[in-house]
């Protein structure tokens, strides 16, 4: 039986560059002036006590005539930080205090005139949580793991990751669904009610109107 070309690492090592591909995002933030704020936001969802890591990636110098800014902020109004004025690489990290979606928000303010036509950043922003966000390389230097523990390690956290995600998904579900049952419960009831009260009021018009046209000796 012949070797194959893979080895277990570097298929590892794929599955590993296809998921950090999948999440980066590129694109071209314009600038617009201080009174017409055009912000851009990326929203991803977070399970609690999960590690995030925001890490922006922004082209350009200072003095260019442009300002980039970014705020990351949840659901439930907690700010996860402001940071101003970006050029270059910066990283932001905060640990989730609930199940709550949260946005990355950029904007690109023009504070010049050393800009030309039509001016804009590049921006390269990547977001990583649970597993994703965790330093690798010191846990593997820290616990003298080979290179394929590490990976698997990785890999085993990724997929306990995904186990709570739909796990809460499908409590979350559960809960939608009953919710759901209780509402149709109510809208029938409310309909045979309805129903009831335009039968009894339609039985009633009948009575009072015959009395009435026997009073007038009409019937």
């Amino acid at each position: 039986m012949g070797s194959s070309p893979f080895t277990m690492r570097s298929i590892l090592a794929l599955f590993l560059l296809a998921i950090q591909l999948a999440t980066a995002l590129k694109f071209d933030l314009p600038a617009s002036s201080s009174n017409g704020k055009n912000e851009r936001c990326i929203r991803n969802f977070v399970s609690k006590d999960q590690l995030v890591v925001v890490t922006a990636v922004v082209s350009g110098s200072k003095g260019d005539g442009q300002r980039v800014n970014m705020h990351i902020k949840d659901s439930m109004g907690n700010d996860h930080g402001r940071p101003k004025d970006i050029v270059g690489e910066v990283r932001q990290a905060f640990t989730s205090a609930a199940d709550t979606a949260f946005d990355v928000c950029m904007d690109n303010q023009l504070v010049g005139r050393n800009s030309g036509g039509n001016p804009s950043r590049e921006v390269e922003l990547d977001v990583e949580i649970g597993a994703d966000a965790r330093d690798w390389n010191s846990i593997q230097i820290q616990e003298k793991l080979k290179p394929v523990e590490t990976d698997l390690r990785r890999i085993e956290e990724m997929v306990a990751d995904i186990v709570t995600e739909m796990d809460y998904l499908r409590t979350r579900e559960q809960r939608l669904r009953d919710t759901n049952e209780s509402t149709n419960e109510r809208v029938k009831w409310f309909a045979f009610g309805t129903m009831g009260m335009l039968v009894g009021l339609g039985a009633w018009q009948v009575v009072y109107l015959r009395a009435y046209f026997r009073s007038k000796h009409l019937i």
